[in-house]
């Protein structure tokens, strides 16, 4: 129903409602009286009343003189059935009243007419808005764009070339077929966007929007599950139907997990209905030609999981990573976010990326923002490297919570703990170098920090750089068991991740020789890792099972052990840095280089340091 409809349904019954109000005022103001039945039998045997009309269930008329409060007309409820014999046995003049015509005719209009208004002005709009109206329950809920509607275009994507130059083909063949198939190619079919989240899957598929300039449907992998069942599968031909009336076209579908999950894994209840729209979809990828100008892009962060039916040839042709950006990638992506941002002269972007390793296209977008209100809130005309390394703290780890108040114990203990890790990462050889220490709580449970600054995006960790980087974690228990007579419970994120990296090294990148080069747990998600919590499966027997625990045992122990020997060597240095850092709470690099001159270094005598395939952010 259009607008113009329902402002017209609108002044109808607001007219309606006018005429009703009028009429009761024009009754209230004909001065009647109510009276009840017997007032009006005792007034009748007295011959006050003038002439009364008789309805089906009341009585009205006038009195002979007015009545005490004014009143010249009289109303009250028929009770007795020979009210007409007494009229005439007292010589009064009497008529009957049928009933209003109007007033019956409203009595079964008006409940119809304020149903239709329920319906039209507030129960339709909530069920199309929610659920889409129960007509239109088998209906494809994606949205179209056009170029001009999205806003946004290649030059606002940065750091994924490869992955724009592969989509610029595509867009390329929509536009001009004749171009790229004058050798006999084809468009591809499917075009699956894989990566971790936030690095600008989505942002890409606006992108394809609004260069293409053909119409873009955009809808969520989610929508198409339902609990009834076929009603995913009714949607899919929805869409591809639409689809093929405004070819050439781009539908993309975000979160392509949610439909395409590999069928056989649904848990119990609703496997039908995701099966059947999986089926429904692999159906409509064969059904369609693509001469016709079909392109379907996707995105999801869990590919592993997706029905190999979905990936095969001829249907999801190429697969594409949008990976974490390195560090000319990351420039690319800071500059295209500090256009809106007034940053200070001589501000190097190149700075700001060295000290992002790891972060993705939304990590960045957010860490500006946090800049920019950083520098705001302290009255500043412009945005400084000090706001944007404020803003990486405020990131990683958490707020400022300055008015904790520590006792004077527990303060040396966080000094000491936090200059044993700094210590132990500065008589390291190849450890990243300090960039800040400081005893102000931060986020939820730290108490203090160190933050490193790498020197350089890394790939691949050999066996030697993941034993250092267990060390300097076990710097601070290392710290604590020199100086304090007992340690505290301060360590436990940090055996936390010693734990996970020497696990890792033993049973999935066969770095214990006794154990082989063996994978003992199957590989975790590319994407997301593996939620806390999981439960895993074991592969191996009670025997292997022992073996494992006690390689890993001996892997951390050798790292504490080292740990404790660098600072007992440096204990003089320990107590005396942890001096500085209680009094002045917080220790930039320009105040630790007396400390990394001072250090007495260690030779690099782990095991192995041969190489092996394994991400910075998996042996993390």
């Amino acid at each position: 129903m259009d607008r113009k409809t329902k402002i017209t349904i609108i002044y109808v019954f607001l007219a309606i409602m006018g005429v009703l109000v009028f009429r009761d005022a024009w009754v209230a103001q004909q001065h009647v009286e109510a009276l009840p039945y017997s007032e009006f039998e005792k007034l009748l045997v007295a011959g006050k009343i003038s002439e009364a009309a008789i309805g089906t269930g009341q009585i009205t008329g006038t009195f002979k003189e007015p009545a005490e409060g004014g009143a010249t007309h009289f109303a009250t409820e028929r009770v007795a059935p020979d009210v007409a014999e007494k009229l005439a046995k007292y010589d009064v003049k009497f008529y009957a009243k049928p009933d209003s015509a109007l007033k019956g005719v409203l009595g079964w209009i008006m409940p119809i007419l304020l149903f239709f208004g329920l319906w039209f002005l507030v129960l339709r709009p909530m069920m199309e808005r929610h659920a889409g109206g129960m007509m239109a329950i088998g209906k494809s809920r994606a949205k179209i764009y056009v170029e001009k509607d999205t806003k946004v275009t290649f030059a606002d994507v940065a750091g994924v070339d490869e992955a724009k130059e592969e989509l610029s083909e595509v867009i390329g063949f929509l536009k001009d077929p004749k171009k790229y198939g004058r050798l006999g190619a084809r468009v591809p079919k499917g075009v699956l966007l894989v990566g971790p989240p936030g690095t600008g899957k989505t942002l890409l598929a606006k992108a394809i929007a609004g260069e293409a300039g053909v119409p873009f449907f955009s809808i969520s992998g989610s929508e198409f599950v339902e609990m009834f069942v076929g009603v995913g599968a009714a949607r899919v031909r929805d869409l591809f139907e639409q689809a093929r009336k405004q070819a050439p076209c781009i539908i993309f579908i975000d979160e392509l997990d949610a439909l395409g999950r590999a069928r056989g894994t649904f848990m119990v209840g609703g496997h039908d209905e995701k099966e059947q729209t999986l089926n429904q979809l692999l159906a409509e990828l064969d059904g369609f030609d693509a001469s016709s100008g079909i392109v379907l892009l996707a995105a999801t962060n869990r590919p592993e999981i997706l029905d190999a039916a979905l990936l095969r040839a001829g249907r999801f042709d190429r697969q594409i990573l949008v990976d974490r950006p390195d560090r000319r990638g990351r420039v690319q992506i800071l500059n295209v976010h500090l256009k809106k941002v007034n940053i200070a002269p001589g501000l190097s972007v190149e700075d700001i990326a060295a000290l992002t390793p790891g972060f993705t296209g939304a990590d960045l977008a957010n860490l500006v923002n946090e800049a920019a209100l950083l520098a705001t809130r302290r009255n500043a005309e412009t945005v400084s490297l000090e706001d944007f390394n404020q803003a990486i703290e405020r990131i990683i780890a958490g707020l400022e919570k300055k008015n904790r108040l520590l006792n004077l114990h527990e303060r040396e203990v966080v000094a000491h703990h936090e200059m044993g890790h700094a210590l132990v990462a500065m008589a390291l050889p190849g450890c990243d170098p300090i960039q800040k220490v400081s005893i102000i709580p931060r986020g939820i449970g730290a108490l203090g920090y160190t933050i490193q600054r790498p020197l350089e995006d890394r790939f691949l960790m050999g066996r030697s750089e993941l034993v250092n980087r267990m060390i300097v974690l076990l710097g601070g228990r290392a710290a604590e068991s020199i100086i304090f007579p007992e340690v505290s419970t301060g360590a436990a994120d940090d055996l936390n991740k010693v734990t996970d990296i020497a696990r890792s090294m033993v049973v999935r990148f066969g770095m214990v020789p006794e154990l082989g080069q063996v994978t003992y747990e199957p590989e975790q998600n590319a994407f997301l890792g593996t939620p806390p919590g999981t439960w895993q499966q074991r592969r191996y027997g009670e025997a292997t099972a022992a073996a494992i625990d006690g390689a890993v045992k001996a892997l951390v122990e050798d790292a504490f052990q080292r740990a404790v020997a660098v600072l007992t060597r440096n204990r003089s240095l320990l107590e005396q840095s942890a001096r500085r850092l209680l009094a002045k709470e917080t220790l930039a690099a320009d105040d630790l280089k007396e400390t990394v001159a001072a250090v007495q270094m260690e030779k690099n005598v782990s095991g192995s340091s041969g190489l092996t395939k394994t991400s910075l952010a998996a042996a993390s």
